[in-house]
């Protein structure tokens, strides 16, 4: 991946809803299952936090919007349109504002993908997880192959840019299967003109049903060596149907990355508003994390009392900023910049990782690093944890 301007992390607004039709048993994020929605109640609420912040961060030029949850194609098109319009209101749009939102196979139709299409979204996100029936059950994904495989047939026909996620490393996975399943979602992208696709290992997420399923022995994952074996599948089938990582989970023909998430890991700026969101603020000179109140109508009172539902805010030490950027910026195929890295953390990279550990990190081909660049292989982000752990000057 060629080198960015190190000014280029961009400012975003994340927008989540916390609302799905069934809770999937592996699933760790702020999603819930509720009888009705008050559709009116909860766009006001998220336009009156948008409001909030946005007077915190006057003058931004903003370069993308995210719907996640949850299940935000869910959300009534309308409000995705009000909060699109209040954004552009609020900040100026970057000439190539990307807006994504996050679907589920069978929540939408075409005309509902219209209305989300006629609303301002340009980038959609398809939860597929698995090209199996057998799989989809386990994962608790109430769709069938073919309503993902209608779904994006259908998306690509709306909207400019189209993306889907599988999981792999699923129980009694083998290369073998996984390279079958891999090849024929490639083959799909590559006849529907799908341009991303997100690739993630199955993991335990503490506090999910499937958790606890595994931990009591109801089933068993690829051990660590099968899963390595998996992840160097990925990373060669992708590349080979023009889709290199970019990311430890995501891939993508060029200049079709998720602009959005390249904010996240360049340790760009972004708002996150509505329950549990987080965000990354420079506000009063110093970096400031942000957390929303996560219970669904707990924040949607304290909004309605405050005009926001906060539940803490707090500085980032230099040291937590400095991590921060360098787990976050270690994820991407593009790595560290050493520049963006100072303007942001406001000490030099090489202030804050140990010179012997790099040499022998990249010795043995885990990172590279000249005058500019700080990156991992893709042989050191499949290990990621344990080079930041040598890494970082803290931890030695």
């Amino acid at each position: 991946m060629p080198l960015t301007d190190p000014r280029d992390e961009g400012f975003g607004l994340y927008v989540h809803w916390p609302f799905c039709l069934s809770k999937c048993p592996y699933c760790d994020f702020n999603s819930h299952v509720v009888d009705s929605i008050d559709q009116a109640a909860w766009r006001s609420a998220l336009l009156a936090e948008l409001n909030h912040f946005a007077a915190r961060t006057p003058g931004r030029v903003l370069t993308s919007i995210f719907f996640g949850g949850g299940t935000p194609s869910l959300m009534e098109p309308e409000t995705a349109a009000a909060i699109i319009a209040a954004a552009r209101g609020h900040w100026v749009a970057a000439e190539n504002l990307e807006i994504t939102l996050e679907a589920n196979p069978g929540t939408v139709d075409a005309a509902r993908f219209r209305a989300i299409r006629d609303a301002g979204v340009d980038r959609l996100s398809m939860g597929v997880q698995a090209m199996n029936a057998w799989d989809l059950a386990f994962l608790g994904r109430k769709h069938s192959v073919e309503d993902a495989r209608m779904a994006w047939t259908v998306a690509v026909k709306i909207f400019p840019r189209v993306s889907f996620d599988l999981i792999y490393a699923r129980p009694g996975q083998d290369v073998a299967e996984w390279r079958r399943e891999l090849s024929n979602a490639l083959d799909e992208v590559r006849d529907n003109g799908i341009s991303h696709l997100s690739l993630y290992q199955l993991t335990m997420e503490d506090g999910t049903k499937m958790a606890d399923d595994f931990a009591r022995g109801a089933f068993k994952l690829p051990n660590d060596d099968v899963a390595a074996d998996l992840f160097d599948v990925t990373q060669e089938l992708c590349a080979a149907a023009g889709l290199p990582a970019y990311e430890i989970s995501n891939h993508a023909a060029v200049g079709q990355a998720c602009r959005h998430n390249l904010t996240y890991w360049r340790g760009g700026d972004y708002v996150g508003i509505g329950p549990g969101a987080h965000g990354r603020l420079m506000l009063d000179g110093a970096s400031r994390a942000t957390r929303q109140i996560k219970a669904p109508a707990l924040w949607l009172k304290r909004v309605a009392e405050k005009g926001q539902g906060t539940q803490d805010e707090a500085a980032l030490s230099t040291t937590m900023r400095a991590e921060e950027l360098l787990m976050m910026g270690l994820r991407i195929g593009e790595g560290v910049n050493r520049a963006r890295f100072q303007r942001l953390a406001g000490v030099a990279l090489d202030s804050v990782i140990d010179p012997v550990a790099l040499a022998r990190l990249v010795t043995l081909g885990f990172l590279t690093v000249d005058s500019r660049t700080l990156a991992a292989t893709p042989r050191g982000r499949l290990v990621l944890n344990e080079v930041l752990r040598q890494l970082t000057k803290s931890a030695s």
